[in-house]
């Protein structure tokens, strides 16, 4: 079954939620017009589908090789590649000025939905070039930015992000990888760099590796920590490539799943290059403030991996559906002649249903966090420019945690659809699940998102901002009470909306007021209170596109068909999804206890 990238929903999101118009009158955002937005997504749709799904299965079955520190990927993917680049897709968000198209985040944002819907293993490359763009143009000098992002916009050269070693994994001031000056600007960086995607490929002529080291007088912990750019072949001035850097592949990783992305391990400082013993670097910014720039990178690739998650769940929703409507096993509960497919059972409609709302859910609140962060950095009023930056970051570790673990479970529901042939690798259905297992690891745990929610995003102000989205969510409430005279969906939503918001407002509060006191308690509950945000923000959104779905009906706008099943799908969200809210605020206010009951020697 072929990935149909679902731009309809897209752009209604786009539209109705994420309000493309208001972000198409910000400053430098003009060119994001209606008309244009949706042309871009359709060619991108058009782009993906025919080029890069094809491909995903062959990425699974014949996945990247090393043979004598060179890395091959699956056939294919070079040149899928050069078409990407030649396409402009990697610059859709990245400066003018660079080669990029300059579009809005909220244009850039489902279009990497599409991207890894088609094919995640492929999509990781643009993913981490995107953050190690980024992660320059935030501190590098203006000859770094010249010299290195041109070419990785266009897709001549990719980028990746080198922070963990085998002592280092989430805990970075265990990073041990040295950076010695040599007296012209240059330093010479030694040590080894695990879980490195795309680390080492055959798909660009260059890899602009983004290092986190230590200089010989750095103080010890995050604080003593640099960042270096690392390129696989030197740059000379006039921007050919030079000698071949000191750093290598020497094994790449066996997986679960993305198979046809190369997990690299590199080694810096051999003796192997050309350049002698150790790797040449050149510091990005100031020395001993690298984890904060690379915290730039890192903040663009846990949004993009949230979307990996919406992403791979659709595309498992779309394989479920399709095998559903072709299965035929079992005659209906409610009497037929004979066997029928699948789709007509009320439970396989229950899971298909899940699946749907968790998706459309999932994007409807990234696409909304994206929109804020345009507002964020390009709103003409600072005060604007702050809230919404705020809103943003708060969503954040929600889009991150909570979209990628609602993909494993749609991915699961996915195979559970397709029944006995779930378990069998030829129906795809499995790939699927076993490439979505690794999104709630890579790029912070779903602890260290719900860590970061709890710590930096809700009682550093005693949970004010939290609050106040919470109260963005009543204002929600009242307006479904407005709008639902005589439709049992707009009521039905109202009530688990009202519900879910008390009990994510009980949630905050007992995290703010006990952060100090008791805070084992608090971070016994962190993951869930992540899961608690994700559901009533996400079944706010789904509240958000009722009312608009109830709204074009009655003004008699838009495909009938399609509002009515966004309209049911928000009900389904509300009663099967929302209806959860009270229980999980009463797991983290009250939970603790059996969470901590036990001593070690107990496990």
């Amino acid at each position: 079954m072929s990935y149909v990238a679902p731009v309809k929903d897209m752009m209604f999101v786009v539209r109705e939620l994420a309000g493309l118009e208001d972000v198409s009158r910000l400053p430098g955002c003009e060119e994001a017009t209606d008309e244009t937005v949706e042309a871009v997504l359709q060619e991108n749709a058009s782009f993906v589908q025919d080029v890069l799904a094809p491909l995903n299965w062959d990425g699974d079955v014949a996945p990247s090789s090393l043979a004598n520190g060179v890395v091959t990927t699956t056939r294919g993917f070079k040149e899928a590649f050069h078409a990407f680049g030649a396409g402009g897709w990697q610059g859709v968000k990245h400066p003018v000025e660079f080669g990029g198209q300059g579009l809005p985040k909220l244009v850039a944002t489902p279009c990497i939905e599409m991207l890894n819907s088609a094919n995640m293993s492929f999509a990781l490359c643009p993913l981490l070039t995107d953050g190690a763009i980024e992660a320059l143009l935030t501190a590098g000098s203006q000859d770094q930015c010249t010299r290195y992002i041109p070419n990785m916009v266009s897709g001549k050269w990719t980028g990746t992000m080198n922070l963990t070693e085998p002592q280092a994994g989430s805990d970075l001031a265990l990073v041990r990888a040295k950076a010695v000056p040599q007296g012209d600007g240059s330093y010479r960086i030694s040590g080894q760099k695990i879980f490195i995607t795309y680390g080492e490929h055959d798909m660009a002529e260059n890899i602009v590796h983004l290092v986190l080291a230590r200089t010989p007088e750095a103080p010890e912990g995050v604080k003593g920590i640099s960042l270096f750019i690392v390129p696989k072949f030197l740059v000379n001035e006039d921007g050919s490539l030079g000698k071949r850097n000191d750093v290598w592949c020497s094994s790449i990783e066996h997986k679960l799943g993305i198979k046809a992305s190369p997990t690299a391990v590199l080694i810096f400082g051999d003796g192997k290059g050309e350049v002698g013993e150790g790797a040449i670097g050149y510091l990005v910014g100031e020395e001993n403030r690298g984890l904060e720039y690379m915290f730039v990178m890192m903040n663009s690739a846990r949004f993009a991996v949230g979307m990996q998650g919406v992403a791979v769940a659709e595309r498992a929703y779309q394989r479920a559906a399709a095998f559903a409507k072709e299965r035929v096993q079992s005659r209906d509960v409610a009497g037929s002649k004979g066997p029928v497919t699948i789709i007509h059972h009320p439970d396989v409609r229950r899971m298909l249903m899940t699946m749907r709302a968790l998706t459309e859910g999932a994007r409807a609140l990234a696409y909304v966090g994206a929109a804020a962060s345009d507002a964020g950095h390009h709103h003409a009023d600072a005060e604007v420019r702050r809230q919404n930056m705020a809103f943003y970051e708060f969503l954040v570790p929600i889009v991150k945690g909570w979209s990628t673990e609602m993909s494993v479970e749609v991915a699961s529901l996915g195979v559970q659809v397709h029944g006995g042939m779930g378990f069998i690798e030829e129906t795809g259905a499995a790939q699927h699940y076993r490439d979505a297992r690794i999104l709630p690891i890579y790029e912070g745990t779903t602890a260290i998102q719900a860590n970061d929610l709890v710590g930096r995003k809700t009682t550093r102000d005693g949970g004010a901002f939290a609050k106040s989205v919470v109260a963005s969510v009543r204002e929600t409430v009242q307006a479904l009470a407005a709008a639902g005279t005589g439709s049992a969906d707009l009521a039905a939503i109202r009530a688990t909306l009202a519900q879910g918001a008390d009990a994510l407002e009980r949630a905050v509060e007992f995290i703010a007021s006990n952060a100090k006191a008791d805070v084992r308690a608090v971070y016994a509950g962190s993951v869930p209170y992540l899961k608690l945000a994700g559901i009533v923000l996400s079944g706010w959104q789904m509240a958000r596109a009722a009312l608009a779905a109830q709204r074009m009906l009655a003004a008699g706008e838009g495909d009938a068909a399609f509002l009515k099943a966004k309209l049911a799908t928000a009900r389904f969200f509300g009663d099967h999804i929302l209806s959860g809210a009270p229980g999980i605020a009463h797991s983290i206010c009250a939970g603790a206890a059996g969470v901590l009951a036990l001593e070690q020697d107990q496990f």
